[in-house]
């Protein structure tokens, strides 16, 4: 008899399922070793127009991939050159709140790391829940809280993977401190705080935007946490960008839509693009 972690979501999204569609991604993307792998959130997928010598593979077309269906996100993996250096950049991405189980959204990371990526880079539209932060900020993520209350690595221990991740510093200091370093470069103002990812896909109430303050987070949205868990298991350096879209509920008397989100990122993408940019291009 086949037993569930034979046939749960751990081997379906994980690391053979990953050299699989890393195999088909490479062919027909070319890809060689990027020096960086990508995770482009809601409305921020204009930096896939600064990728030169673009090719794209729709997420369809990818071994284990659904098809995207947020508004803000592509849904294509694309292969190019940036800020002099080769990059793949996952153009949207799986959300739990679609009803995809949390190794699937962590799943495309492990493509990318299967791919030769051994930096991941990612990215979110949030609400800012500090009142010092204001829409359009780009916050550089320096900790996160898992409030989705599910985890990726639930399952059969992955070919590897650590099976007890250290997440003391999931977001590497290094790499943070090269995203000032760029910002000042370029003259993008940044500033940096704690991620808290909740499951969604409403938006949060006031009384919980209370909570998750008294609970130490700086902003808050619907992503990135089980990607940022899969990266840290497979020993890949995290740098990660939340751009600021509203303000969180209750510190704003503005109703929240999905519009709002869409565009404020419109609005600061040519400083977002100039950052990760200069950021890629400062990469060792």
């Amino acid at each position: 008899m086949t037993g569930p972690l034979e046939t749960g979501p751990a081997e379906r999204y994980g690391a053979e399922a990953a050299r699989l569609a890393a195999s088909a991604v490479a062919e027909r993307l070319g890809v060689t070793r990027p020096a960086l792998g990508i995770v482009l959130g809601s409305g921020l997928g204009g930096l896939a127009e600064e990728i030169v010598d673009a090719r794209r593979m729709p997420f369809a077309e990818v071994p284990g991939f659904p098809s995207a269906t947020v508004v803000g996100h592509a849904g294509a993996l694309i292969g190019g050159t940036l800020g002099g250096r080769e990059v793949l950049a996952l153009a949207g991405r799986f959300h739990l709140y679609e009803g995809h189980h949390a190794a699937l959204a962590g799943f495309p990371v492990r493509v990318l790391h299967a791919l030769g990526a051994r930096t991941l880079f990612v990215s979110n539209a949030a609400g800012g829940i500090r009142r010092t932060f204001a829409p359009g900020d780009l916050m550089l993520i320096d900790d996160h809280l898992n409030l989705m209350f599910q985890n990726p690595l639930v399952g059969a221990l992955q070919a590897g993977d650590v099976r007890f991740p250290d997440m003391s510093v999931a977001y590497d200091r290094g790499l943070r401190a090269l995203l000032r370093e760029s910002a000042a470069a370029i003259g993008v103002r940044v500033v940096e705080g704690v991620y808290a990812g909740l499951l969604g896909p409403t938006y949060e109430t006031p009384a919980e935007v209370r909570m998750l303050d008294r609970l130490g987070a700086d902003a808050v949205g619907m992503s990135t946490v089980p990607e940022v868990i899969v990266a840290r298991a497979l020993g890949m350096r995290v740098a990660g960008v939340s751009c600021i879209t509203n303000l969180a509920s209750g510190i704003s008397p503005v109703p929240l839509d999905h519009a709002e989100v869409l565009e404020t990122t419109t609005r600061v993408g040519a400083q977002f693009r100039q950052l990760v940019t200069e950021f890629v291009r400062r990469l060792d």
